[in-house]
């Protein structure tokens, strides 16, 4: 486990997303693989979306062996964490214990690249000047959030990175896909639509996080790591007055304004945080 390694919490939770599964409960103390634990019985699932062998999924290990710790053919199974361990040709997690085996809901063994476009606009009044909180007396953001369909959770809209891609096109095709659902607008709209997320997504954003995600998909053998770049409309002249629709995962999509009350899955809530003291705004 990296030394600075805050215990994960989330890849902990009692029920396994998505199913009936309980996990192999796991103290705090029993988190690190350097703790002997003979009596560790984890449970051993991977959903049935994955062993359906989808093309975003790897294969069960015994019939394809990956090479970890490398970029593999188009599929990048380096770590942001360093080098992870095996055991039995299978990945570790560099967070330690989860209490379940397998894959879960994910798709590849290992890490599994995510990439999380944050959008921020300032709020302003109806005169356009911004507003500040009545507490902190610091401008507030908003952000572009979207209700997750899978657990009705509110989040930043991300998603896995392709084999191969760039992470950049990532950022810019998953921001298109959920938040302003590009795929429903009409051939006219959209034009312009792609122009103004293109603009605002050359921008070099402000790279916010890079690592280890505490999500409750994550498993002893695969786990989700993601590259987080805000985006700012510091003029409000790009995305702002963008009409939002939600696109195929999410439920609901809407500017939110950033505030350490509202709660979002995984951890990004960090994410918003590191965002607002860059942008020295209400938190």
């Amino acid at each position: 486990m990296p030394p600075s390694a805050v215990l994960h919490v989330k890849s902990r939770c009692p029920q396994y997303p998505g199913s009936k599964l309980k996990r192999f409960p796991v103290p705090d103390d029993k988190v690190d693989w350097s703790q002997n634990w003979p009596q560790y019985n984890p449970v051993s699932y991977t959903d049935p979306s994955v062993l359906k062998a989808p093309a975003w999924a790897d294969p069960d290990i015994g019939s394809f062996s990956p090479k970890f710790n490398t970029v593999d053919g188009a599929v990048d199974r380096t770590s942001f964490e360093g080098n992870y361990k095996t055991e039995n040709g299978k990945p570790l997690n560099p967070h330690g214990r989860t209490g379940l085996t397998g894959r879960g809901l994910l798709g590849r063994w290992g890490p599994n690249h995510a990439a999380d476009p944050i959008v921020t606009r300032w709020k302003v009044d109806a005169k356009g000047a911004k507003m500040h909180h009545s507490v902190s007396k610091r401008p507030i953001l908003q952000f572009v959030s979207i209700k997750r369909k899978d657990c009705g959770e509110w989040a930043i809209p991300g998603g896995m990175v392709d084999p191969g891609e760039q992470v950049s096109l990532t950022l810019q095709r998953e921001f298109s896909e959920e938040a302003l659902n590009s795929l429903g607008v009409p051939s006219s709209e959209r034009a312009k639509i792609h122009e103004r997320i293109t603009k605002l997504f050359k921008s070099p954003g402000f790279p916010v996080f890079k690592g280890y995600v505490d999500d409750p998909r994550n498993t002893d053998n695969a786990w989700m790591e993601t590259v987080a770049v805000n985006f700012h409309d510091d003029l409000g002249n790009s995305v702002s007055g963008l009409p939002l629709q939600a696109g195929d995962d999410a439920g609901q999509v809407q500017w939110v304004d950033v505030d350490s009350s509202f709660p979002l899955y995984a951890n990004h809530s960090h994410f918003l945080e590191l965002v607002a003291k860059e942008r020295k705004a209400h938190w």
